[in-house]
């Protein structure tokens, strides 16, 4: 309990937006003394942004990647007498 009492302050403190916001009186009155945290903080956790060219990029080379290894393997089936993969 202690730990989480020190961190409540601490966060206070540091004003981390996602854990503690302060309001008005007023803004509280108008959430009708709903203490509620989601009233007054969003606790949704952003998704992180995907850069789409850069997974293009790696997705093009694990495909060469596969394609060498498929060819490799398939040399291996030959010289087996067995079917290559398609």
């Amino acid at each position: 309990m202690v730990n989480l009492a020190v961190t409540i302050v601490d966060t206070s403190s540091a004003r981390k937006t996602r854990y503690s916001r302060r309001v008005e009186m007023a803004e509280i009155e108008k959430n009708d003394f709903n203490l509620n945290i989601s009233r007054y903080i969003s606790t949704a956790v952003g998704e992180a942004e995907i850069d789409l060219a850069a997974t293009h990029g790696e997705l093009v080379e694990i495909e060469k990647t596969i394609a060498v290894a498929k060819q490799k393997h398939n040399n291996f089936l030959k010289e087996l007498g067995l079917n290559p993969l398609p």
